[in-house]
């Protein structure tokens, strides 16, 4: 019988090495715990100037990486999309500051060969620190943004409640939920061929909204589930913390996905 593939595709940035060497570490432990599958990772550093690769040689000799450099800062979806010719039957965007547990990949896998219906896996997330993070939402109204994003937090926990809602806190964690409106992007295992159909990112988003986008078009071709077995630490997001360049992006991104989606304000 023919093996299948997987293919990991992972997009950096002047990256923390410290973080992306975990990364790779763990995924190099779920990648061994998979049987019968080729992979490959590809990474797409949009650093001006990267310096990885002599870094991945010597760090990680036995990682089937491919190091893709020189393009320069073509956006997250974009240097995501450069994946498209390498996809394989099962097909893996991850961050840089993630860390997988070691059967993370082997569930999702499990779960996708189980519910051949299903196109998308979302894991269950926690911070560094061991907090839970909610990677599904439901779909944004521009007050659920500004309040997560920029609101101080007295002005949050007036609105605690609300919040709670669009970020579905209330969804159970030791059961499979189906269908999530929007799932986060920083690990999102897909079907091959679901991507390939969507050409992946929506080119639009340079950062942020990208994974919103690619959720909605996603759930009307497939179905999309949260498996609390698939565990990772997620070390990024906060947006609003991280400067002006982050908050402009964030905010064109924004309007991007408002004019492509529909306005909802409330």
């Amino acid at each position: 019988m023919k093996k299948q593939r997987i293919s990991v595709c992972i997009v950096t940035f002047e990256p923390d090495l410290t973080a992306l060497s975990i990364t790779l570490s763990s995924l190099q432990v779920a990648l061994a715990h998979l049987q019968n599958f080729d992979q490959s990772v590809m990474i797409v550093d949009n650093s001006p100037a990267s310096k990885l690769g002599p870094w991945l040689r010597a760090r990680f000799p036995g990682l089937p990486a491919h190091l893709l450099v020189g393009h320069g800062n073509v956006g997250f979806g974009r240097a995501n999309n450069m994946a498209l010719t390498m996809v394989g039957d099962i097909h893996l965007v991850l961050n840089p500051d993630v860390e997988l547990a070691p059967t993370a990949i082997a569930e999702g896998i499990r779960f996708l060969t189980e519910n051949p219906g299903c196109g998308l896996v979302s894991p269950f997330s926690f911070s560094p620190a061991g907090k839970r993070q909610y990677l599904c939402k439901r779909f944004p109204s521009v007050l659920d943004l500004v309040l997560r994003g920029f609101a101080p937090v007295w002005l949050r926990r007036i609105f605690a409640h609300r919040l709670a809602a669009y970020e579905m806190r209330g969804m159970e964690t030791d059961r499979v939920y189906w269908n999530p409106p929007i799932v986060g992007g920083c690990f999102m295992l897909i079907r091959g061929s679901l991507f390939q159909k969507l050409r992946g990112f929506d080119p639009d988003f340079f950062l942020y909204f990208e994974d919103f986008d690619f959720s909605l078009r996603a759930g009307k071709l497939a179905e999309i589930a949260f498996v609390p077995a698939v565990r990772i630490v997620h070390g990024g997001g906060n947006a609003a913390r991280k400067g002006l360049w982050h908050i402009r992006m964030f905010l064109r991104s924004a309007c991007t996905f408002y004019a492509k989606w529909g306005w909802k304000l409330f």
